[in-house]
């Protein structure tokens, strides 16, 4: 049977793009962020993952406000990449999984969620940039399945509903007949917001006692409501479910391989984290 290997969460503001682009890395700004990585890359070097389930919430690129489904699932043979305004590069395209990606969802509908089934798929900055800050050569040597999840519009799925699709994902990676080494990437958040009376809002101590729940009390943020989350995290903020269904992957009990946390990135706080199966 297939096997995943861990679950990365991370940020992807799309500014990360540009610093990329400019060589930004070293410079005293962006340095504590991008020094957060290699750990992450080593660790991806070293398991040598054969496909990346890519947890994140599109920005218009491929839905728009008058189409946005609570969750949908990419089955096509490749994903490409345009430009969305930010003035980010355009990155190669992704391979994709199509028989992977049609096993999950078919056992995503057994379990009573019910997907959007994408046969063509465009991907944008929240999938394109992780990507890129984990393999910074573009070349992806990794199939990827692309898991799209709403919090964007309401009404947002509750964060104990996308802690429970990340727990149906997981089992439906577990009864692949495949052995595949898979690695579960979920991303955006931190706490930010970026319109209204609050812009550049940044919860720290929220983001941190997030971060720890995921290690060790991974239901803790199931307790809230969506608008609880978005008060405690920023209207933006509420990306953290990307985070939920990552871990929600994963068994109970966890190895934190790695964790880095940085404000402000624009104005996001960002974080990285790295989980094992203990």
């Amino acid at each position: 049977m297939a096997e995943i290997l861990g679950a990365i969460t991370v940020s992807h503001v799309p500014s990360i793009g540009g610093a990329i682009a400019r060589g930004l890395q070293n410079d005293p700004y962006w340095k504590p962020f991008f020094d957060g990585f290699p750990p992450v890359r080593d660790w991806l070097a070293r398991v040598r993952p054969d496909v990346a389930v890519v947890v994140y919430n599109d920005h218009g690129l491929n839905f728009f406000l008058d189409k946005m489904p609570t969750f949908a699932v990419g089955a096509a043979p490749e994903y490409r990449n345009a430009d969305e305004g930010w003035g980010i590069p355009v990155v190669p395209p992704f391979r994709g999984d199509p028989a992977l990606s049609w096993h999950l969802i078919e056992s995503l509908v057994d379990e009573e969620f019910d997907p959007v089934t994408c046969q063509e798929m465009t991907v944008d900055h929240a999938f394109t940039l992780p990507m890129a800050l984990f393999w910074p050569d573009m070349q992806w040597p990794v199939r990827t399945v692309p898991v799209v999840v709403n919090t964007v519009q309401a009404p947002l799925p509750s964060a104990a509903r996308c802690y429970r699709l990340g727990q149906a994902i997981g089992r439906a990676i577990a009864s692949w007949p495949g052995r595949e080494r898979v690695v579960v990437i979920g991303t955006g958040g931190l706490s930010h917001q970026l319109d209204g009376e609050r812009a550049g809002f940044i919860n720290k101590d929220f983001d941190l006692r997030f971060i720890d729940s995921l290690m060790n009390d991974p239901a803790w943020a199931t307790k809230y409501s969506t608008a609880e989350l978005v008060e405690l995290a920023g209207t933006q903020g509420v990306e953290l479910l990307n985070w939920l269904v990552a871990r929600g992957t994963l068994p109970a009990k966890v190895r934190q391989r790695h964790v880095n946390y940085h404000i402000p990135v624009s104005n996001t706080a960002s974080g990285l984290l790295l989980l094992e199966p203990a």
